[in-house]
C-alpha cells in the first residue's frame, strides 16, 4: 500500500510552503515516521516525486534521504525506479547494538521505552535541562497507562548545573552582565520546569499504579560539555553539546548566544554485549557519575 503524502505526514496536515530542506531534514522526518509507526514495517513508501513535491525538494535530496535510511536498515528497495519499503523490522534497526547514532530526539525515547520494561527502573542523566529526557519518559509512561508495562520500582537521578555558576552555555556571545541576564534567567525557568514535569509525571505513578517512585536531583558546580544517560546498569548514551552562534528573541531583546540544540545532538549507545571496550564504559561512566553525585554536587531546590 502506498500511502499519498498529506496522509504520510505524522502532523496530517498538508505541505506549507517554507525554505527548502535539506536531505538530512528529510531524513530526519522520514525516520520521526517510521519510530511513530505512521510508517508501518512493510508499508510502501511514497514515490520520490511525492515526496519530493511534499518536501519542497528535488528528487536527488530525496534519493538521498533515503539513501540514508537504507543504510540504517530503515528502508529496503531504494533505488530510481518504484517506492521503496519500510524494513520489516525497523524497531531493532533503530535500537539494537548496531544501531547507527541518531538525533537524540530520536534516538533516547525508544531506549528509555526499553528500559522500562525491566521491573525495576534505574536511569541516571547528567544533562543541560533534561527536555530530552522528560519528553523520552512520555512514551513508556503512556505504555504504562495502556497496560502494557508495569515496572515495580522506578529510580531516578538527574544532575543539572546550579543556577549559581556562570554558566558556559546558554551565554550572551558578549559575555554576561550581572544576575539580570536574560538568557540565563530562561535557562533556570526552563530547566526547573523539565524537572518538575519529569518528577510530577513520574511520583503520579505512586497513585494511579502502586509503582514505587523514587526521583532526585542534585546540582553540578559546572557546566557539562556532555550529556550522558544510563539506564538499567547495562546501557549508556553518551551525547556531546556542540555550541552554535544563534540570534533568539527574548523578551523584547534580539540576543546573540551561544547556545546547543540538546535534542538534536547525536547520541552514541554503549552496552556491555557489544564488547569489552563497551563493558568499560558503561562501567566507567557508572563510576564518574556516582562520583560527582556524592561529592562536589549539592541539594537542588526547583523553587529557587
Amino acid at each position: 500500500m502506498c500511502v499519498e503524502p498529506e496522509h504520510a505526514s505524522v502532523s496530517g496536515r498538508k505541505r506549507s510552503q517554507r525554505p527548502q530542506r535539506t536531505h538530512r531534514e528529510v531524513a530526519d522526518e522520514l525516520r520521526a515516521r517510521i519510530r511513530s509507526g505512521a510508517l508501518r514495517p512493510g508499508q510502501r513508501m511514497p514515490t520520490q516525486a511525492q515526496l519530493a513535491h511534499e518536501f519542497g525538494v528535488e528528487r536527488g535530496a530525496v534519493r538521498e534521504a533515503l539513501r540514508i535510511l537504507q543504510s540504517e536498515q530503515l528502508l529496503t528497495n531504494v533505488s530510481k525506479g518504484s517506492p521503496a519499503t519500510v524494513a520489516p523490522d525497523p524497531v531493532r534497526a533503530l535500537t539494537g547494538p548496531s544501531a547507527p547514532p541518531l538525533p537524540t530526539t530520536v534516538a533516547l525515547a525508544p531506549r528509555i521505552a526499553a528500559a522500562f520494561a525491566a521491573e525495576h527502573v534505574e536511569i541516571d542523566a547528567v544533562c543541560l535541562t533534561s527536555v530530552s529526557l522528560t519528553l523520552a519518559v512520555g512514551e513508556p509512561l503512556r505504555q504504562i497507562h495502556a497496560g502494557q508495562l508495569k515496572p515495580a520500582k522506578i529510580d531516578v537521578r538527574v544532575l543539572v548545573p546550579s543556577r549559581n555558576i556562570d554558566l558556559a552555555f546558554p551565554v550572551p556571545v558578549e559575555g554576561r552582565d550581572g544576575d539580570d541576564d536574560p538568557i540565563h534567567q530562561r535557562w533556570v525557568a526552563m530547566r526547573n520546569a523539565q524537572l518538575q514535569v519529569l518528577q510530577h509525571n513520574l511520583h503520579a505513578l505512586r497513585s494511579t499504579h502502586g509503582i514505587e517512585v523514587r526521583v532526585r536531583f542534585r546540582a553540578l558546580p559546572f557546566t557539562p560539555p556532555v550529556k550522558l544517560y544510563l539506564l538499567n546498569g547495562t546501557e549508556a548514551l553518551f551525547a556531546y553539546y556542540t555550541l552554535t552562534r544563534r540570534e533568539e528573541e527574548i523578551g523584547q531583546e534580539h540576543l546573540e548566544m551561544y547556545d546547543a540544540h540538546g535534542i538534536r545532538q547525536m547520541l552514541f549507545a554503549f552496552a556491555p554485549g557489544a564488547g569489552p571496550r563497551d563493558a568499560t564504559f558503561v562501567e566507567q561512566s557508572h563510576l564518574w557519575f556516582d562520583a560527582l553525585w556524592e561529592t562536589i554536587s549539592s541539594e537542588l531546590k526547583l523553587t529557587s
